[in-house]
């Protein structure tokens, strides 16, 4: 599966979601922005910008562009890193402010039934769409999993 594949299967409203939830300031702070901008073809980048762009931004994904889905992926990641921070710290898997040491395998944390662990725990305190990403993202990197996880 490759990450276009995981916003595909969340579906356009949560795509949509995602984008809404990206932070301007934060992009700027993590040297994104310009990237992004770039990516997504926009002469502006702002949140409006891009929350116009959604469609065609969707139809982009759906070419399956992994470049393209990465660039959407950091600024979600980016945009949430306090979320990162409090999902890693519950699933006890060891970080650095959110980001894994080089070559780390931290494969053997993500236990029988994590994700709907970590759904239920903090769906009320962050973004539903960016968690679920986060979610799948992390299953998508770490467990390598083929399947996008949607809670029932």
């Amino acid at each position: 599966m490759q990450l276009s594949d995981v916003f595909l299967g969340l579906g356009e409203e949560n795509f949509n979601g995602i984008l809404r939830s990206i932070s301007m300031g934060k992009l700027k702070t993590y040297q994104l922005y310009d990237r992004l901008k770039t990516r997504t073809h926009l002469a502006k980048l702002n949140s409006e910008n891009l929350r116009r762009a959604a469609p065609r931004l969707w139809e982009r994904m759906g070419e399956r562009n992994d470049e393209f889905a990465t660039d959407i992926a950091q600024a979600s990641l980016i945009s949430h890193l306090d979320m990162i921070v409090a999902v890693l710290n519950f699933l006890n898997i060891p970080h650095e402010e959110g980001f894994f040491p080089k070559d780390a395998d931290v494969s053997g944390y993500l236990t029988e039934g994590w994700e709907t662990r970590v759904w239920n725990e903090f769906n009320a305190k962050y973004p539903k769409p960016a968690l679920l990403f986060y979610i799948n993202h992390l299953a998508w990197e770490i467990g390598k999993s083929s399947q996008v996880y949607l809670p029932a």
